[in-house]
């Protein structure tokens, strides 16, 4: 099962990388649930169309940038987490961040993301 689900998150990150709108939104398709909900700082969106245009946006503000998972999927009771990264053009790392991950109850579609910029502080 965790390697389906490790499948299912590279599949998702491959949708952000995915220079073609059309094939993107394919992509997307494939692995979002119907209302699935994505949020991080700077956007809530619901739904595939509205995570597409976040998307879209995110894609022009770093041409040639990738989504790269940095960790383990790590998988309990539907809820998965995993480290991801940007990586411009020019291969600079950008600071990490980290997603949670609710699976449809088949396990087979991602229902929601929460997405958290930038690595833990420690107190």
């Amino acid at each position: 099962m965790s390697s389906d689900v490790t499948s299912l998150i590279d599949r998702y990150c491959a949708v952000w990388n995915e220079p073609d709108a059309d094939s993107r939104k394919e992509l997307l398709e494939a692995v979002w649930a119907e209302r699935a909900t994505y949020t991080d700082p700077r956007a809530d969106t619901v739904g595939a169309d509205e995570l597409l245009v976040h998307i879209a946006s995110i894609r022009m503000s770093r041409p040639g940038a990738k989504i790269v998972r940095t960790t383990a999927v790590d998988l309990h009771h539907g809820v998965a987490r995993f480290g991801w990264r940007v990586v411009v053009a020019d291969g600079t790392p950008l600071p990490e961040g980290l997603d949670i991950a609710e699976l449809s109850p088949d396990g087979k579609r991602i229902a929601r993301i929460i997405g958290f910029f930038g690595p833990m502080v420690a107190i």
